[in-house]
Order: C-alpha cells, then structure tokens, then sequence
C-alpha cells in the first residue's frame, strides 16, 4: 500500500444517472483511509455537471486534485487514470486494486463487462477484476429493466460480481437526499468490509 494506505480501491463512475453515489463513495473510501483509483467516463462528467454542483476537470491529475479537495484526501490518496491509458495499473492482474466498484453503473457499461468487451479502461479494470476472482461490485441504476439487463446481471453474478441496484429502502426513515445516498454507500461498503458510520446496521 501506497504511503501508508490501505489497499486501494478502484472506483468507476460511468453515465447513469446516480452521480452522488461514486462521489460519496470516492468520500467514504477516503475517510477509511484507503488508496483510491478513479476513472471517470466521458458521459458521466456530463451526467456529474447535469445532477450536482460539483465542476470536475477532464484531465486526471486535475481531476485528482479536485476530487482530493473536496474529500479531504491526503496527498496521493486520489489517483485517477484516463479513458485509455492502457498503462494503468487497473489494466493489469499484476498490478489491479483489491476491488472494484462501478457506482452508478450504466447498462451500457453492463453489457460490455458481461460480454468482456474492454474497449476502454473501465470495462478492461473490471474484466482484470473478474479474471483475477477479486471483487467487483455494479450499482446499476435504470428502471425498468429490460431482458437484457436482467441477462447481463445474472451472467455477471454467475461470474462473482456482485450486482447492488440503487434501490435505497426507508425503514431508516431518511430525512435528506444524503440519507438515501448513505443507504446504497453504506451497503457498498458492508460488500467490501470497510467498517463505516453512515447508519447503524439492522438491530443496532
């Protein structure tokens, strides 16, 4: 691990609505103190400057640099890698995180990892992910689902990935829009074994 972090995390967010939910993640995954590294898709900064208020940069040092000033990360906690920088070491078995979560996960993005298509970094780290039995998590947010999302969500369970919708429940009676976005990152981290207090577990 990096300068004392704890083993990184690799965080894709891709054009699904849910932006919010791999921001937050990116947040949480830094205050447990663990290497985090991002890729981000070209239609989820589209998606990011539509639902949020955050203005991130294209450029991954940049983009680096921003995330880690809003999350208050350490320096070299953040690291983010472009669409094709082949060189990453996500693109590697030698070199991948420890996890993976694509949070939100398109259902383009769905498909391409079910067929194992890599055509660009995010689809490339997480078929790494798979072939290499490390954990890859998808939080796909899209309703309704059609055959072929629910196809391409079975074959990648029967693969391993675990498959998380944004379906955050209420029985914790949410007061904001950050309490349901908690909900699904607090879950997140229950599937990677990250301790957290983002809300009590059940019978707590």
């Amino acid at each position: 691990m990096a300068d004392g972090f704890r083993a990184p995390v690799t965080v894709a967010i891709t054009g699904a609505s849910g932006a919010q939910y791999g921001l937050r993640l990116i947040d949480a995954l830094v205050a447990a103190d663990h290497e985090v590294w991002v890729m981000i898709s070209k239609a989820a900064h589209l998606v990011i400057a539509t639902e949020t208020q955050a203005e991130l940069p294209a450029r991954p040092e940049r983009l680096a640099a921003s995330l880690g000033e809003r999350s208050g990360a350490r320096p070299g906690q953040i690291r983010c890698f472009g669409r094709e920088d082949w060189m990453a070491p996500v693109a590697s078995g030698s070199g991948t995180s420890s996890a993976m979560v694509i949070c939100p996960c398109s259902t383009g993005t769905l498909s391409a990892v079910a067929c194992g298509a890599s055509n660009n970094l995010i689809e490339r780290a997480a078929d790494v992910v798979l072939k290499e039995r490390r954990r890859l998590i998808l939080v796909p947010r899209e309703t309704p689902l059609s055959a072929i999302h629910l196809q391409h969500m079975l074959e990648l369970s029967r693969l391993g990935a675990v498959v998380l919708p944004a379906a955050p429940g209420f029985y914790h009676r949410p007061q904001t829009v950050d309490d349901l976005v908690d909900f699904i990152v607090a879950r997140i981290l229950n599937q990677l074994g990250i301790e957290h207090r983002l809300m009590p577990r059940w019978g707590e």
